[in-house]
């Protein structure tokens, strides 16, 4: 079969009438904001796709030329650029993004405009932050993509570093308007595509020499201790390391099982599938495949050796023959086992027998595409390997040093990789190697890490760095165990943004500056994302102040109302703040009329599977809608007859109805679309959080039912319980009186934090006197008091919500 059965689907030719072209120069007017800029010596120019760029087929949009003997202008919306048809020199070409104020917006060849970052090919050994390659926003309102030197893909799925034009550039000038950008590099260079539901439960990997029995043991324990995982990754040491003969080198590199540790590979493989795991192994490829292989014999009579001779097969991604060996003879014998994708533990540099051809890239490319044959969805999981990375998720960050500083840097690292369109990085949760043991560092790695794209725990080859739970202190235990189901539990919420990310070009995570991009503070902020459509997440990165037993982040809110996920504390918006927690909770914040649908885990349940529990918080402060997508999860292709979907809307409108009933309410609609890959039932827990205790009505298809309501006062959250309804029938819950925000149990949310600090017992009463007797009006009294400062900020932080 050869290559040819490699091939990304591209439309690389641009419209003709998009075009402008001389002898040696070709301006293409992709989009109002976007142009491509060849020179080429030769006057021959590249039409092919690239890496980097599959599509140039865009629309032809409104642009206006105009040209004199000097010079060629062209005019969009957006841009002004002028050219003297000379070798391309800072003197000659030059482009004016519109909308910008002087010299910041303008652009002439040669000049870097003032960067927002994109990501890293990995953060291998890293304590802290690292230079980041850059990415497509900007300050200055522009940017620029060089494709001069990334191959070419071919006709027959191979790639040629053949490249007609000298130079050949792509200008992004779209200003501040960062979503627009990103959706036009999604078309320019292919779509994120949609990945499994399995990859948004919980990941367990250790670097670790595992036995069958006691991987088994594991899992087992797992189960018992309800800590759900949806991945099962077995690292290097599931095939032969130390048994190898040092006349055929070290052991880095294998596809043999270590029958001594997996005596039965292809029965353990199928123990961990029924367990509710899907296993991923890793691989070195590096040394190719040596005499003592067991596949060695079919690899080196297809590459056309002796196999006698034993001598070494080289890893050679630049040859298509090996290629096509080492992925079906090799990779495809394994799979059939049962190994459902591969984790590509590419460290070996960037150098192959092609100038500029990195074999990392090799790797992502060809093993994605190749992992489609099984029928499933395409996966694999690698380092980043430059533009055009996102099509092959998901990304493996690498092997960092544990320390708060390498946590301080990863939600930094993790929302700039959106500015390159990469949004599927999953990183070693709590650190792999050196560092100390630090039970907090390990609670808030964790917190970071179920709100993060992928949350895969990973450690060292030390016996003293495994992340089990169990390993640590109570307190952090318990704070991991909650964090862990709750990862579980968003399964629903996640796998939607999944869709959105493929069909909507907007990734999980976003810098806070794409929804207000002129806001000043929204750049300031760096550790702060937005997490879907629904949420906003300021991870805590620091160690906690001793005194207050809390740690803080710096908080960016948007304007209007935001509730805290957690205890329903509602703040207003429209400021910086200074957000405390105890170590068992974090930041995360629901937008008003936020609507964030989750599974109900109050049975246990280990599967990433469609739900028919279900748990949906609402915070009802203004109108919302959410639409849950849903399908099986692993389909070979997405297409839109696979989909079913629910509306999920709330209506905060404070106004009589036809029928006289108060049109506040919150409705499920009946299903849409595939219903065949939905329960026929679901039962509805309905958390409004951050809101008082009211009157409820329910009806479902408009006959009016009795249910269980309850209220949480210390969460501020009304519970609105829902058994199993047909997903054919619409559920309506109403507020005749309307709904009532909570006012904060500030003085009851003061005390709690004041029995936990560590100050004097009469300094407590003084204060919780104080606000008792003068409420909000009591910050400036405290103020006086000279209180610990982290005590004071959580006090104001509760007083002034």
């Amino acid at each position: 079969m050869g290559m040819n059965s490699y091939q990304l689907e591209t439309h690389p030719v641009c419209r003709p009438e998009s075009a402008v072209q001389g002898e040696h120069y070709r301006i293409t007017v992709l989009t109002p904001s976007l142009f491509r800029l060849e020179y080429s010596s030769s006057g021959v120019f590249e039409d092919r796709p690239t890496q980097a760029v599959l599509n140039r087929d865009f629309s032809v949009p409104a642009f206006h030329v105009k040209e004199t003997r000097e010079e060629l202008s062209i005019y969009t919306e957006f841009l002004e650029l002028h050219y003297n048809r000379q070798p391309f020199d800072a003197n000659g070409l030059s482009i004016r993004v519109k909308g910008g104020t002087g010299w910041e917006w303008s652009w002439n060849y040669g000049k870097s405009p003032r960067n927002l970052n994109g990501t890293a090919r990995t953060l291998d050994e890293t304590n802290g932050e690292i230079p980041l390659e850059p990415g497509l926003m900007s300050r200055d309102g522009y940017s620029l993509i060089d494709d001069s030197h990334s191959m070419v893909l071919t006709d027959d799925g191979w790639v040629t570093p053949c490249r007609k034009s000298d130079i050949d550039l792509y200008f992004f000038g779209y200003g501040h308007r960062y979503l627009e950008c990103l959706k036009d590099f999604y078309y320019l260079c292919g779509k994120t595509p949609l990945l499994p539901r399995y990859v948004f439960g919980n990941w367990w990997s250790r670097y670790h020499r595992y036995t069958e029995a006691e991987y088994k043991e594991l899992i087992e324990r797992f189960e018992t201790e309800q800590i759900p995982f949806s991945i099962a990754v077995v690292d290097m040491d599931w095939h032969l390391v130390d048994d190898v003969d040092p006349k055929y080198g070290g052991g880095w590199t294998g596809y043999t099982w270590n029958k001594n540790f997996f005596p039965d590979p292809k029965a353990f493989m199928a123990w961990l599938h029924e367990h509710g795991l899907k296993i991923t192994l890793n691989v070195h490829p590096a040394d190719g495949v040596r005499a003592f292989e067991e596949p060695y014999e079919r690899v080196a009579k297809a590459m056309g050796m002796d196999p006698s001779e034993e001598l070494p097969v080289q890893f050679d991604p630049s040859d298509p023959k090996f290629m096509e060996v080492y992925l079906k003879e090799l990779h495809h014998p394994l799979e059939e086992e049962g190994v459902d994708f591969w984790w590509i533990d590419w460290q070996q540099g960037t150098v192959t027998k092609i100038p500029g051809l990195d074999p990392l890239w090799m790797l992502n490319h060809y093993h994605y595409l190749d992992s489609a044959w099984k029928g499933t969805r395409p996966l694999t999981f690698s380092r980043y390997a430059g533009v055009g990375s996102h099509r092959y998720p998901v990304g493996f960050s690498g092997d960092t040093v544990i320390s708060w500083e390498s946590l301080q840097f990863q939600p930094y690292f993790t929302s700039t990789a959106s500015n390159i369109g990469y949004g599927w990085w999953s990183h070693d949760i709590g650190g792999h190697m050196r560092g100390v043991r630090d039970e907090e560092l390990m609670a808030r790695w964790t917190q970071l890490g179920v709100f993060s794209p992928i949350n895969r725990l990973h450690s060292t080859d030390n016996p003293f760095n495994g992340k089990e739970p169990w390993n640590f202190d109570r307190i952090t235990e318990h704070v991991m165990k909650k964090y862990l189901r709750l990862r579980h539990s968003m399964v629903p919420y996640l796998y939607t943004m999944n869709r959105r990310a493929s069909h909507d070009d907007i990734p999980l995570i976003l810098p806070m500056y794409y929804l207000e991009p002129e806001q000043p503070e929204t750049y300031e902020i760096k550790n702060e994302y937005y997490f879907g459509s629904e949420l906003l997440v300021s991870p805590i990165t620091r160690p906690q102040d001793p005194t207050a037993r809390a740690g803080s982040a710096d908080t960016w809110l948007p304007e209007g109302l935001w509730a805290d996920f957690f205890s329903g504390l509602v703040y207003r918006g429209g400021r910086m703040m200074e957000l405390w927690r105890d170590l068992e909770n974090m930041p995360v914040l629901m937008k008003a009329g936020a609507i964030i649908p989750l599974k109900d885990l109050s049975v246990y349940d280990n599967s990433t599977d469609i739900p028919s529990q279900m748990e949906v918080r609402i915070f009802p402060a203004a109108d919302g809608k959410f639409t849950l997508w849903e399908d099986e999860g692993d389909t070979p292709a997405d297409a839109d007859e696979n989909w079913a979907w629910t509306e999920l809307t709330m209506n905060c409108t404070a106004a009589e109805s036809s029928s006289g009933r108060c049109s506040t309410y919150f409705r499920v609609c009946p299903a849409c679309g595939n219903l065949s890959v939905l329960p026929q039932k679901r039962s509805w827990k309905l958390v409004f959080t951050g809101v008082s205790d009211v009157p409820v009505k329910v009806t479902v298809n408009g006959t009016e039912s009795e249910v269980p309501v309850s209220f949480c006062r210390e969460t501020a959250s009304l519970i609105v319980k829902l058994p199993e309804t047909a997903v054919s029938e619409e559920i309506c819950v109403y507020f005749p009186e309307g709904i009532t925000l909570s006012d904060g149990n500030r003085t009851e949310r003061c005390f709690e934090l004041l029995k936990k600090a560590q100050i004097e017992y009469d300094k407590k009463l003084q204060i919780i006197t104080t606000i008792k007797k003068q409420g909000r009006d009591a910050v400036a009294t405290l103020a006086a008091m000279h209180l610990n400062p982290a005590v004071f900020g959580e006090l104001c932080e509760i007083l002034m919500a």
